[in-house]
């Protein structure tokens, strides 16, 4: 989930500041972060709106270990005067396959004081369904990249525990002829 960004399938997000994290008492980790992205909104709607390079929006993310469930809320910062994107987004164990991750997502979009504003609230449900399937690929796609990362761990652990058992035997061989020698020889 912190990985996400950047990614190949969504480019937009450019940066993501932490602001707070924090363990609580219940054992949750709570998470307050900046997302600043890069809309492209079209001609028109900066016309309307107001133009702007980046945008921004606050994310709160609770990681339940317990419940083994993780919940993010996003609000936008930028145009809010006008215009509020609200999203949860949620991942939970699948009730019917364990070994699955059951991902909700849902926006609510309302666009107030502007013209052509169900016009823009059918545009901005449009590009957040579009990027649902984008968010989805980058998902998969970081799964895949920190998957690769665990198994190049393995691999080097691995090399690195026989180098110490090969050093440990060589030692052994070594030593051993010097422990005979040094020690007191037995009469009978």
């Amino acid at each position: 989930m912190w990985r996400k960004y950047p990614n190949p399938h969504n480019q937009a997000v450019v940066a993501i500041d932490v602001l707070d994290r924090t363990v609580k008492e219940d054992g949750t980790l709570q998470s307050d972060r900046l997302i600043s992205s890069n809309w492209h909104l079209p001609d028109w709607a900066k016309r309307i709106v107001g133009a702007a390079d980046f945008c921004y929006a606050r994310e709160h993310s609770t990681v339940d270990p317990t419940k083994k469930e993780i919940t993010m809320y996003t609000t936008n910062l930028t145009f809010c005067n006008i215009l509020s994107v609200d999203e949860r987004l949620s991942y939970s164990v699948d009730p019917t396959d364990s070994t699955k991750t059951h991902m909700k997502q849902e926006a609510v979009i309302a666009v107030r004081g502007v013209p052509l504003s169900s016009y823009m609230e059918s545009f901005l449900a449009n590009t957040i369904s579009s990027n649902a399937r984008k968010g989805r690929l980058a998902m998969e796609w970081v799964i895949g990249k920190i998957n690769t990362e665990v198994n190049d761990l393995k691999a080097s652990a691995s090399t690195l525990c026989q180098s110490i058992d090969d050093v440990a035997h060589e030692i052994q061989i070594l030593a051993t002829p010097k422990v005979s020698a040094a020690s007191p020889e037995t009469k009978t």
